[in-house]
């Protein structure tokens, strides 16, 4: 992709912070060891990208799973 085409802070949040934990996959084989970082702040999507992204990732999450020990860090 051309340099200057995207400007990815465009596409986060100003508010940064987020929470750090150890996980797994959401699609099989659902591995662990992951590290996950999410943020805080959620970011919109119209119904159009959620759409494009169901297509693309039909089998893109599985529920929640219990903690089971895992320690969920709250990080700036």
């Amino acid at each position: 992709m051309p340099a200057g085409l995207l400007d990815l802070n465009e596409l986060l949040p100003q508010d940064m912070r987020y929470y750090q934990f150890m996980g797994s996959l959401t699609t099989p084989p659902c591995a662990e060891n992951v590290l996950w970082m999410v943020l805080k702040q959620p970011v919109q999507i119209s119904p159009e990208q959620l759409r494009l992204f169901s297509q693309l990732y039909p089998a893109n999450a599985r529920p929640v799973q219990p903690l089971n020990g895992r320690v969920v860090r709250d990080a700036q």
